[in-house]
């Protein structure tokens, strides 16, 4: 494709239909800016080449139009001599340059207009460029707002997880403040039990130490 071709295809084309098909906007508003850059580049270097040889043509019309004028001049002064047939010659060369200088002025006004014509579509395409770079930049900032709501969240997620799991830590601990206490008084009961336990075992040999007692009486009698 022409520079000339692409650079039309750019200036009028829609960006914000080109950026809500892609896939990356971000990515595509990248390229687009390269591209855009890229033929602002092209098209400058192609004008400078137009205007340096706008002038090459404009000192080589100068240059003609000076020559056709002394021939003009050459065929009065042979006229004033009486030499009819070197002023007709002399005419004659004028034609020519005349011609010559015809076809130059043609180009140059062909060049003037393909400036024109450049002018216009390096300024529309500078504003396209503009353009996207704005958008660019507002591409940049969603990105930035998204992806700072995505902290927030995240952080707020977190600190929901950590609440959650300090009110778990609080009622286990709670839990064992519990396990502790009743603990605490079934070590007291324990002792008890072993005490009264113990009592019932030494009263159970008192007994047997009456009875043998008893015993032993009666049959001394």
């Amino acid at each position: 494709m022409g520079i000339f071709s692409r650079m039309a295809d750019i200036v009028n084309s829609n960006l914000n239909a080109i950026l809500d098909r892609a896939e990356d906007p971000a990515k595509m508003i990248r390229l687009i800016i390269q591209e855009m850059e890229e033929t602002l580049v092209e098209v400058r270097a192609s004008s400078a080449r137009i205007i340096a040889d706008k002038k090459s043509a404009q000192r080589k019309l100068d240059h003609l139009l000076e020559q056709a004028q002394g021939w003009e001049n050459k065929a009065a002064l042979a006229l004033s001599k009486d030499r009819e047939d070197l002023a007709r010659a002399a005419l004659q060369e004028q034609a020519n340059l005349n011609e010559e200088a015809a076809h130059m002025e043609a180009e140059l006004s062909a060049a003037d207009e393909h400036l024109a014509q450049l002018t216009d579509e390096v300024a529309q395409l500078q504003s396209k460029l503009n353009d996207a770079k704005a958008k660019q930049k507002a591409l940049l900032v969603r990105e930035q707002s998204v992806q700072n709501r995505i902290r927030v969240k995240q952080q707020n997620n977190r600190s929901a997880l950590d609440a959650a799991f300090a009110k778990f830590d609080k009622f286990d601990r709670r839990m064992d403040n519990l396990e502790g206490q009743l603990e605490a008084m079934d070590l007291g009961n324990d002792q008890n039990l072993a005490a009264q336990i113990n009592a019932l075992e030494e009263d159970e040999r008192i007994n047997d130490a009456l009875a043998k007692l008893k015993a032993k009486q009666a049959q001394s009698k």
